[in-house]
């Protein structure tokens, strides 16, 4: 079984920063793809950012000047750290990691629970 948790979600003001850490534990062989979703209310599950095993990052178009995806292989942890904060940025984010259990098993997608950011004045 694997599992996915989250921290680092909360209320801040606009323009101002938060940096959102997931940790993958479980049964692991490999973890390959980790990225960062977020969702509003009425909105589908949108990407953030996603960053391959080797350090690849891809971003949404809007986001890659303000926001940052890294991750610590030993750890098995992924962040995302956020910069300047806009109301627009307020949502439900979740991590998603692509993960290996065994040398001969295929890979399987699970998600986090989700942490709430909330950016307002």
């Amino acid at each position: 079984q694997v599992q996915l948790a989250e921290s680092g979600g909360g209320l801040v003001q606009p323009g101002g920063s938060l940096r959102l850490s997931c940790a993958v534990s479980g049964t692991i062989f490999r973890i390959n793809d980790m990225s960062w979703y977020r969702q509003t209310p009425g909105k589908e599950r949108e990407l953030v950012a996603s960053i391959t095993a080797g350090g690849r990052t891809k971003y949404a178009d809007s986001l890659e000047d303000r926001f940052d995806i890294s991750r610590h292989n030993g750890k098995n942890t992924v962040y995302l750290q956020m910069n300047n904060l806009e109301p627009e940025d307020t949502a439900i984010y979740y991590c998603r990691a692509q993960v290996v259990t065994s040398w001969h098993a295929a890979t399987t997608t699970y998600w986090g629970q989700g942490t709430r950011v909330t950016v307002s004045s």
